[in-house]
C-alpha cells in the first residue's frame, strides 16, 4: 500500500506541468474564440452589405472571401488546441493509470505528449497564419 502512495504521490508531482500546459491550451482556446467571434461578426456585417449593394461590390467580395478563409484557420487552430489538451489529460490520466495498476506505460504517455507538443506547434502555426491574413488584409485592403 505505501508503495502506491509513494508512487501515487510522484504521479501527482509529475502531472504539474501538464496541469500548467492545460492552463496555457485553455487561454489559446479562449484567444483562438474570442478572434473566431469577431471574425463571424465583420463576416456578417459585410454580407449585409453585399446584399443590400445593386451593383456587385469586387472589394466586399474579396474582404468576404478573405474572412471565410480566416475564419477557416481559426476553426482549425481551436480543433488542434482542443486535441492538445485533450492529449494532455491523456498523459496524466495514462501515468495515473500507470502508477495505480503498476504498468509500465511510460512510452505511451511520452508518445501522448510529442502528440500534444505536435498539435499545439499546429495550433499556434495557424494562429500566425490568420494573424499575418488579418495584418496584410489591414495594410492591403484600405480605401
Amino acid at each position: 500500500m505505501e508503495t502506491h502512495l509513494t508512487d501515487i504521490t510522484r504521479v501527482i508531482q509529475l502531472s504539474v506541468a501538464p496541469a500548467f500546459l492545460l492552463v496555457a491550451m485553455g487561454t489559446l482556446i479562449n484567444i483562438l474564440a474570442a478572434r473566431l467571434a469577431r471574425i463571424v461578426d465583420r463576416r456578417r456585417v459585410v454580407q449585409e452589405r453585399l446584399c443590400t449593394l445593386s451593383g456587385e461590390d469586387m472589394a466586399e467580395q474579396q474582404e468576404r472571401a478573405q474572412l471565410i478563409r480566416r475564419g477557416n484557420l481559426i476553426y482549425f487552430a481551436i480543433l488542434f488546441a482542443v486535441l492538445g489538451a485533450l492529449l494532455i489529460c491523456l498523459v496524466v490520466a495514462a501515468a495515473f493509470l500507470g502508477a495505480l495498476l503498476s504498468i509500465e506505460l511510460a512510452q505511451v504517455v511520452a508518445g501522448l505528449f510529442v502528440l500534444t507538443m505536435v498539435s499545439m506547434v499546429v495550433a499556434w502555426s495557424l494562429f500566425l497564419w490568420e494573424v499575418y491574413l488579418a495584418v496584410w488584409a489591414g495594410t492591403h485592403n484600405r480605401r
